[in-house]
């Protein structure tokens, strides 16, 4: 029978490797919706298309802080486990975890850092 730390560890790792994923996503999302923005004024387009454009700005910018914030409580729950189940080190899934831990912590606000808008 498997053993239950590495499904938990498997999950762990799903969540962080998603939420980083997710983060990138509504960072890119609010960039292009910017540029979008920007040509619609290039454009001299009607003013209420602008407005409207820039309340789906504002919904995508609000969406990184949670993002944010999820991924820090995950990031810190996944780096718990992994300190207290050295004993996995051999097994792909606790490689696999350290993995994404190195690349998630790219997504984290740095030390004194407001977390991203932007």
């Amino acid at each position: 029978m498997s053993d239950p730390r590495i499904r938990t560890l498997k999950i762990k790792t799903g969540v962080v490797k998603r939420l980083a994923k997710e983060k990138i996503t509504y960072e890119k999302e609010a960039a292009q919706q910017r540029d979008r923005i920007q040509k619609l004024k290039d454009q001299g387009k009607d003013e209420y298309d602008i407005r409207k454009q820039e309340e789906v700005l504002q919904e995508s910018l609000m969406m990184v802080p949670d993002c944010q914030r999820r991924l820090v409580k995950a990031f810190e729950e996944l780096k718990k486990i992994l300190e207290s189940e050295q004993d996995l080190k051999e097994v792909e899934a606790y490689v696999e975890a350290e993995k994404v831990i190195v690349d998630a912590q790219l997504q984290l606000p740095q030390q004194g850092e407001a977390p991203q808008t932007c």
